[in-house]
């Protein structure tokens, strides 16, 4: 009985231990992605540039995160999943340096994608949370305490960041990245275990290049004809097309080398099951359809004298963006407890529906009423940042092959990816397009869009196999 007891204490205390090293990295590098928003401007005028180039600084960290999350992932099953998280935080805190130090927005961009390789790490945290946590409930709630650190930091990190630029400079900013990435670091290493359940096996290096080579070029192509929003360039569109057509023949050259090799990335057999498309497909439509909508369309609206309501940036933040990351923080854990008992496909399409609900309140109610549009981003930040967002990672480590653990979650975090782009694509030309219509006409169509879009995701969800080994039998 007391060795029993004594074991129980020890896995606990074991898991506590991992989950607060986990939970280190997810912090640090959600702050890689979050904390730099409200000091854009700051870094364009002390850096001397443009903020549409200091705006490409962001989109190469976050081009940069897609296209290492397709094979991190899986490199870890082969040389260990602790080796390689230890490793990206390194590289984080190197490339805040570099940040730090950049005399010029040139030094920003290598700072920037040099911490763009630490962006696999919720998937990476959640597989190693797998291979510890075996009991479905109990991995349910530390997956959404873990999934929930990627909507942010409950909404400090904006302030923070806002903060640091305004009193500090946003030098600051990058040294408070250092610090944390440090911790994540020693943390990682002191508290965390080893597994390398693919040890042995060769890693599909020609895979990799075919594979990184389609999706940088696509979503480089999406980053080209966004600039299009702008006004018409036959060059640019040349590039784009171009770019899309080299995303085509990449992909083309990976699954037919994907066939060939005694050692593949990933089988064509799993790219062809419905646990492997269905939900990327998800998750790329998911984010088409309200990525933009939470974090540009209506702070922009909000924002805007007319038609929006005219409040300052401080206030939009603290009625849209902290209460929608805080709720998603809160319901996190909560309905990662519910997915092994009600099921993970039937939460995912609860928070598809009400997100669906919180589109509609904010596109036929908010836009005239600026009460019923922070009912609406609250309704999204539970139903979305806290439903959907929690089951879509979820899905992508419980869905994987068990052969191949790695390769569905970094494949998922490129989806998130993709779809953040294609949102920030699609529905900006939609309200440019619409801008004729005067006053809210405009935007009510581009949350209907939206609406469109999300709804496709949730019928896509319709598709995802059940995770039988991950949920409760009832």
């Amino acid at each position: 009985m007391s060795s029993s007891l004594t074991r129980s204490t020890s896995g606990t205390a074991n898991v506590a231990a991992l989950i607060t090293a986990l939970l280190a990295a997810c912090v640090a590098f959600q702050l890689n992605a979050s904390m730099l928003s409200p000091a854009l401007v700051t870094m364009g005028r002390e850096l001397n540039a443009d903020q549409a180039v200091i705006g490409l600084s962001q989109t190469s960290f976050f081009t940069a995160a897609a296209l290492f999350s397709l094979f991190l992932p899986r490199l870890s099953d082969i040389v260990g999943r602790k080796k390689i998280l230890v490793i990206m935080m390194i590289l984080m805190a190197a490339g805040s340096v570099i940040s730090a130090l950049a005399p010029d927005v040139s030094w920003l961009f290598v700072g920037r994608i040099i911490q763009g390789v630490s962006g696999p790490t919720v998937p990476l945290c959640l597989i190693m949370l797998r291979s510890a946590v075996s009991e479905p409930k109990k991995y349910g709630v530390l997956m959404g305490l873990i999934t929930a650190v990627n909507g942010g930091i409950a909404g400090v990190d904006s302030f923070v960041g806002g903060y640091f630029a305004e009193h500090y400079g946003f030098r600051s900013i990058f040294w408070l990245m250092v610090a944390l990435a440090v911790v994540a670091t020693a943390l990682i290493v002191w508290l965390a275990g080893e597994s390398k359940p693919g040890e042995g096996t060769r890693m599909d290096w020609a895979g990799v290049f075919f594979i990184v080579v389609a999706v940088g070029a696509l979503l480089t192509a999406l980053n080209q004809a966004s600039a299009l929003l702008a006004g018409f360039s036959a060059a640019t569109l040349a590039w784009s097309v171009g770019l899309a057509a080299a995303a085509v023949v990449a992909f083309a050259l990976f699954w037919n080398t994907e066939r060939r090799s005694k050692h593949p990335m990933v089988a064509v057999a799993h790219l062809r099951q419905r646990a492997t498309w269905a939900p990327l497909l998800t998750t790329t439509l998911t984010m088409t359809g309200i990525f933009a909508v939470i974090n540009g369309i209506v702070p922009a609206f909000v924002q805007a004298a007319d038609p929006g309501f005219g409040i300052g940036a401080t206030e939009m933040s603290l009625l849209i963006l902290t209460p929608y990351a805080l709720l998603g923080w809160v319901f996190g854990p909560i309905t990662g407890r519910l997915a092994p008992v009600l099921g993970y496909t039937r939460v995912l399409r609860i928070g598809m529906a009400g997100s669906l609900v919180a589109l509609a309140i904010i596109g036929f109610f908010g836009l005239h009423n600026l009460g019923l549009m922070v009912a609406g981003t609250v309704l999204l930040g539970i139903m979305y940042a806290g439903t959907v967002n929690i089951m879509l990672n979820g899905l992508g480590v419980v869905l994987s092959p068990q052969g191949n653990p790695g390769f569905l979650p970094g494949m998922n975090a490129g989806a998130f990816n993709l779809g953040a782009g294609l949102s920030f694509l699609v529905l900006p030309a939609v309200l440019a397009a619409a801008g004729s219509m005067g006053g809210t006409g405009s935007y009510l169509v581009t949350v209907v869009v939206a609406l469109v879009l999300t709804a496709l995701a949730l019928g896509a969800s319709m598709l995802i196999p059940k995770p039988v080994e991950a949920e409760v039998a009832q």
